[in-house]
């Protein structure tokens, strides 16, 4: 099969078990194939949305099927009827929800893991693959470690170019440990390049003193790029860039184009190491009651015990700490933002929409967040963005911990011990990165980079009588200065969707 293009192993799939020979394939995809004996044309989409799919009415009878949306929307232009529960989503979250959605009425998604067959009057979409995962992996310590690194190989292997490889490297344990498990894919350091994007002044992080540490360590080259102006553009209304959808990802849009034509010129392919910030959630009391529910004693009492000796004294300490404040009111659910109008709102029920965190998938009885965390729709949204990317020079991203080899194993772990501060990767990787690398704590941003560079420049002034007025009350919106910090993505929604609209 290596001698084959990825079509053609499609084309030798569907000839040899039909319709399902879509579970049988694996990686990243989209595509559309015509059977010209039933006259029936299926598309189809990878089972996490790494790569998008479109599809449309095209008059009574047919349907258009594309990976673009720009091209749909244009070839369509009577077509392009606002989906309002699309914009609200957008105006609220950053995304949509609903995976089926595109910000036009009558232009759907084809949502990850599904199937579309066309044949007669009417499509169908059916969902042919979920993410499940019934029982905990048992192995001892020496073979949960050997199984990740053997996974993770296969991977990296199987998405490596002939030349150089790039990384996308904070001085976090995710991409460090991606960045060593390539190095031993590969074979040769030198064919390894990392890029560390970090802040001089805005936020003060240390991910450049870290990424320094491991590719020294690694010996592999690494290009620091000091992030501290790339958040934001000022000019950014003034680009001439027309996103297919309204994205935040607009205001960073010419830094972006400059990034990845600088990043192309290093290699071809970079890897992203997003994932197991999500697979290694630690989820200790839902594995416990799971554990005591199965009347499973021994591994109760294992997990038990290694969670109260991995606490340490600083974690019961916190855990006393919060008791004394149990009486304290815990933190509101998201509201929808003020600005948004009440008319919209109520008819759309996004109240009710906010608070609604189940989104009708099946709780998981022992690692439930860590699998709904995969079922939501901002994975498809997140990964569409580097769609953009792709469209603004020849670079290629790829994403080896998605891989389904490497995500369902992760899951499969139990979380007690090894989700415990990604206790897997740091005892995988003890001979493979620095000792420094391995003990320090996970930090998060003290806040979003955009807060200080939109206070400095501010946004410019909303004009009444616009298509906005039908999704925002312009007398609500407040200015840069005035909004809360936590609401500043939200209001920067506002203006991205404004810019969008006058485009």
């Amino acid at each position: 099969y290596h001698a084959r293009s990825d079509a053609q192993i499609c084309l030798q799939a569907y000839a040899t078990w039909g319709e399902a020979f879509i579970e049988e394939l694996a990686g990243d995809f989209c595509f559309a194939l015509w059977d010209d004996v039933r006259r029936c044309l299926l598309c189809a989409r990878d089972r996490l949305g790494v790569r998008p799919l479109f599809h449309a009415r095209a008059g009574g009878s047919g349907l258009v099927v594309s990976d673009s949306l720009a091209w749909l929307a244009d070839r369509f232009p009577a077509d392009r009827d606002l989906d309002d529960l699309w914009v609200a989503d957008f105006l609220c979250l950053g995304y949509s929800r609903d995976a089926d959605r595109t910000v036009y009425r009558r232009i759907s998604r084809l949502p990850p893991a599904h199937l579309l067959a066309f044949a007669d009057s009417e499509p169908t979409v059916r969902r042919y693959w979920r993410l499940e995962i019934d029982e905990p992996l048992w192995l001892g310590e020496r073979g949960y470690i050997e199984r990740f690194v053997d996974v993770a190989a296969q991977a990296i292997a199987d998405r490596l170019p002939d030349g150089r490889v790039g990384i996308a490297m904070s001085g976090g344990l995710d991409s460090t440990t991606l960045a060593a498990c390539t190095v031993r894919a590969s074979g040769d350091p030198a064919r390894v390049v990392a890029e560390c994007f970090h802040y001089e002044a805005a936020l003060h992080d240390q991910e450049k003193h870290f990424a320094a540490l491991v590719a020294r360590h690694l010996g592999i080259e690494l290009r620091l790029r000091a992030a501290d102006d790339l958040a934001y553009d000022p000019a950014w209304r003034t680009r001439g860039i027309h996103l297919a959808e309204p994205s935040l990802s607009i205001v960073r849009a010419e830094p972006d184009r400059q990034t990845a034509l600088g990043q192309a010129e290093l290699a071809p392919v970079w890897f992203f190491g997003e994932g197991p910030d999500n697979a290694l959630i630690y989820e200790r009391s839902a594995y416990l009651a799971w554990l005591l529910a199965r009347r499973d004693w021994p591994r109760l009492a294992a997990a038990t015990l290694s969670s109260l000796l991995a606490k340490g004294f600083d974690g019961w300490g916190a855990s006393l700490a919060r008791l004394g404040n149990r009486g304290a009111v815990a933190p509101a659910l998201q509201a929808v933002p003020p600005w948004l109008d009440r008319g919209l709102v109520e008819a759309l029920r996004l109240e009710a929409r906010l608070a609604d965190t189940s989104r009708g998938e099946q709780r998981h009885p022992w690692h439930p967040k860590a699998i709904a965390s995969f079922n939501d729709a901002i994975w498809p949204s997140l990964l569409e963005e580097f769609d953009f990317d792709a469209a603004l020079s020849p670079v290629v991203w790829r994403h080896p911990y998605l891989d389904l080899r490497v995500l369902e194993f992760l899951l499969s772990v139990p979380p007690v011990p090894w989700a415990r501060r990604k206790l897997l990767l740091r005892r995988a990787m003890r001979d493979r990165l620095p000792r420094a690398v391995l003990a320090r704590r996970k930090a998060p941003l003290a806040q979003s980079p955009l807060v200080e560079p939109l206070r400095r420049h501010g946004l410019p002034r909303l004009a009444p009588g616009s298509q906005l007025d039908r999704f925002v009350d312009l007398r609500q919106v407040p200015s840069p200065a005035a909004c809360p910090s936590d609401d500043l993505g939200r209001l920067l929604a506002v203006h991205a969707l404004d810019h969008w609209l006058s485009a």
